[in-house]
């Protein structure tokens, strides 16, 4: 299965931005799905996927800034 990028966009939490990359895919009975990966840093990726771009968008907002939180607060805790 092939996808083809459909758009780029980015992704704002507490003065960082993270990329975004759309991709649409088409499954073995010919409907469409959608994926979103998502980069928080060097080999650090989010990969979503649903059959919209519009809730792929949605989801992304969301999840970005829950996993940077998470990320920071697991690092503190390993720190310590």
């Amino acid at each position: 299965m092939f996808r083809t990028l459909v758009k780029t966009d980015a992704v704002g939490q507490d003065g960082q931005t993270f990329a975004v990359c759309y991709f649409e895919a088409r499954t073995m009975h010919g409907k469409r799905r959608y994926s979103a990966e998502i980069v928080i840093g060097p080999g650090d990726r989010i990969i979503l996927d649903d059959d919209s771009i519009s809730n792929l968008e949605a989801r992304a907002n969301c999840l970005v800034p829950a996993t940077v939180y998470s990320r920071a607060l697991a690092g503190k805790a390993r720190a310590a």
